[in-house]
């Protein structure tokens, strides 16, 4: 009588990062979860690591493998994917072709946003509970010392989160070296993408290049020191980010298009004068951001830019914004990104409702 392998501690660790993400999610034993599976070494280690869960019947397990069209070969390679998938017992398995916007972005990120929208559709086709992402620890230290090389924030180097709404990363604490183990011990052979190797491409050059250098130069343990960094990070980021969102809720004094026709400007023409139809304006005091911590005061400043749809403002736009509260120089405007400015308002002009106009700070989107 043949004797079943002998379970690898790799593989039991993997299943228990999946169960206890499931767990944390809070997502009904029976729920449908989708792999989002490339045929790479990560994703499809997640997807034969995912199946014992169907396998043992505590959850309906499928996938969605996304065609990006950018290689000759790539729709043979989403089909190979299919078939492996199909293999390791998963249903539904969806392939969807989708085409990357040539302009407007780089290739990277343009590829990434028209992925996000086929699973997306996936999950909705399916009524899917949850999407497993496949991101290794390495794919986290590569994201902090991108973010490093950019002079990002807290936030994005915290690196990818655990978890976003129905999106789990269960293996950010495994190492790429792990998930090839994992398909070594399933009998499956990976697809190797060429662009993680292509020098062209940012990432990649981190990947190939800047972080074995690092490894070199400074000792082993790089990639989980910086992963322990971005731990950390993230829960600093989403301290202050829970603080300025209290802050901002206390602060706010929305000015409807109606009440913004009351905002004048002085004699040298500053915005906010004449009509601005179906434009919504935010008042913020001048005294009350002075008071806060600059941590908090730049992502209160950061949070009326996003409610007015602008984009997330640069560090530098920013600090424009807060020199406007010395009072020492222009009252502006100050451009803060996505067609957002800020401007304090001039001693004098009327206000909504007749309330003194100085000491407001004013945010609003230019048509």
């Amino acid at each position: 009588m043949s004797r079943r392998p002998r379970l690898s501690p790799t593989v039991g660790t993997a299943r228990n990062l999946i169960r206890a993400s499931l767990d944390e999610a809070g997502l009904p034993q029976g729920s449908l979860i989708l792999v989002a599976c490339s045929g790479g070494t990560d994703s499809l280690a997640l997807a034969a690591t995912a199946a014992y869960f169907a396998q043992s019947g505590q959850y309906r397990v499928g996938a969605v493998v996304v065609d990006h069209g950018l290689q000759p070969e790539s729709a043979d390679v989403a089909e190979a994917a299919r078939s492996k998938l199909v293999k390791l017992g998963l249903e539904p398995v969806d392939v969807r072709r989708v085409e990357v916007a040539a302009s407007g972005m780089g290739p990277e990120a343009a590829a990434r946003t028209a992925r996000y929208e086929a699973i997306d559709a996936a999950v909705h086709g399916h009524a899917a509970g949850a999407v497993l992402l496949g991101h290794t620890l390495d794919d986290q230290a590569e994201q902090v010392l991108l973010g490093l090389a950019r002079g990002s924030g807290t936030r994005s180097l915290s690196g990818m989160p655990s978890r976003r709404g129905i999106y789990l990363r269960p293996f950010l604490a495994l190492r790429r070296a792990e998930t090839e183990e994992i398909c070594r011990f399933s009998g499956l052979d990976a697809w190797h993408d060429p662009t993680n190797a292509d020098p062209s491409l940012t990432r990649s050059r981190v990947r190939t290049q800047v972080l074995p250098y690092l490894e070199d130069a400074l000792g082993p343990g790089i990639a989980e020191s910086l992963h322990r960094t971005s731990r950390i990070l993230a829960q600093d980021a989403a301290y202050l980010e829970e603080l300025a969102s209290a802050e901002y809720g206390r602060l706010r004094q929305p000015v409807g298009s109606t009440e913004a026709d009351n905002i004048e400007a002085d004699n040298s023409g500053q915005p906010g004068s004449g009509r601005h139809d179906g434009v919504a304006r935010i008042l913020l005091s001048e005294d009350a951001l002075r008071a806060l911590p600059p941590a908090l005061r730049q992502r209160v400043l950061a949070l009326a830019v996003v409610e007015l749809g602008g984009v997330q403002p640069s560090f530098e736009r920013l600090l424009a914004a807060e020199n406007l509260l010395r009072r020492t120089g222009s009252a502006g405007p100050v451009q803060l990104g996505g067609n957002v400015s800020a401007y304090r308002q001039v001693r004098g002009a009327r206000v909504p409702q007749g309330d003194p106009s100085y000491g407001s700070l004013v945010l609003g989107k230019n048509l």
